[in-house]
């Protein structure tokens, strides 16, 4: 559950960092105040979402 976890944050996290491989008509959006407020939103929330998907794999192996 951990690296489920882990994984997630990654994966937001070089989504946030990495804007060059968007449009530059994007960059505005991802750096925007309501951009950054959902990608903190996903940071909470994500990580539950995707353990209450896996669940099954995650008890079962």
């Amino acid at each position: 559950m951990i690296i489920l976890v882990a994984v997630t944050w990654v994966v937001l996290t070089a989504l946030l960092l990495a804007p060059s491989a968007l449009p530059a008509s994007w960059q505005y959006y991802v750096y925007s105040p309501a951009g950054v407020g959902l990608w903190m939103l996903a940071m909470l929330f994500g990580p539950v979402i995707m353990v209450f998907r896996r669940w099954n794999w995650i008890r079962h192996g």
